[in-house]
């Protein structure tokens, strides 16, 4: 098959599989915990569907890990999961700050 010259073919994502994807989300629960308490968010690409909710369960877990509501937006490219309402306001009753952009 021949491309354009200065040209790559488009990468080919193989979906996960269900193992995989439970291994993924119990992997990256501790992380973003740890980033939601350190910086009060965590972002990252997600730009397809299966990565969105990938994430999704993610922020699921790590809010009820927790304890706190955690809430993530995804727009068609990343998703960023942050503390809930209630979240925030403990945050800044402690003096810290979120920084959503």
């Amino acid at each position: 098959m021949s491309h354009p010259i200065g040209t790559e073919p488009a990468a080919r994502r193989t979906p996960l599989s269900t193992e995989e994807r439970v291994r993924a989300e119990a992997n990256f629960v501790p992380f973003v915990a740890e980033q939601l308490l350190t910086n009060g968010r965590f972002r990252v690409t997600a730009d397809t569907s299966e990565m969105v909710e990938l994430f999704q369960g993610v922020a699921r877990r790590v809010g009820d890990r927790l304890q706190r509501p955690v809430v993530s937006y995804a727009n068609g490219r990343d998703i960023v999961i942050t503390f809930g309402q209630a979240g925030a306001a403990h945050l800044s009753s402690q003096g810290a700050h979120s920084t959503l952009e």
